[in-house]
């Protein structure tokens, strides 16, 4: 059976658990031909099936990061779909290539900040955390976290706690201050009182 008619949608499902299972199995077998199926079809008619592809792919790749790094530029074009699903898909699997290709991630930066900007949440959830891995790179540490410091600036105040949160274990005495008083600026524009106080919290750690 071919990859595709085993994706969710060939076999009449509306969940994702075929393409779930699907992905373990490639990632398992270490299946380099099913991802290359994969990759050709985000580009199939049917957008149920991009949808289903991208997914798979992923949810691999989160498993077994190697097997997507050979389509890195494949994921950095997606970044500019106007398919919302395709791009923060595409992101999520360059957050998962990162670790394996850290200096092919940090020269598409520009590329990846600009899909995170006009892109969902999720979209920008990946990028963020692509700048606190490249963070823990010394070569690449600076200018992450110049990126990295911008978007906690300006992101979300929902998604700040968990920004915050994640990128902990990347500071250090040459970025703490700068993290101190972004963080320490923003205390005030949260709605939830608990939003604020996982922010302390973290405040808290570094002091």
């Amino acid at each position: 059976m071919s990859i595709i008619a085993q994706l969710a949608t060939s076999l009449g499902r509306k969940d994702e658990v075929p393409n779930q299972a699907l992905a373990a199995q490639i990632a398992n077998t270490n299946n380099k031909k099913a991802i290359r199926e994969l990759v050709e079809n985000l580009s199939n008619k049917n957008k149920d099936i991009q949808h289903d592809c991208i997914k798979t792919l992923y949810e691999a790749g989160s498993l077994k990061p190697a097997l997507l790094v050979p389509y890195f530029s494949d994921f950095i074009q997606l970044l500019g779909s106007k398919n919302n699903r395709l791009q923060w898909g595409a992101m999520a699997a360059l957050h998962y290539i990162t670790p394996e290709n850290s200096g092919a991630a940090f020269q598409a930066l520009p590329a990846m900040a600009a899909a995170a900007e006009s892109g969902s949440v999720i979209t920008r959830d990946h990028f963020v955390a692509i700048l606190i891995q490249l963070c823990a790179h010394k070569q690449y540490a600076a200018d992450a976290f110049t990126l990295l410091n911008e978007q906690l600036r300006h992101c979300p105040a929902n998604q700040l706690p968990m920004y915050a949160e994640n990128a902990l274990p990347i500071i250090n005495e040459s970025n703490k201050a700068a993290f101190v008083q972004t963080l320490t600026d923003r205390l005030n524009d949260f709605e939830k009182e608990s939003k604020r106080q996982r922010v302390e919290k973290v405040l808290r750690k570094i002091r």
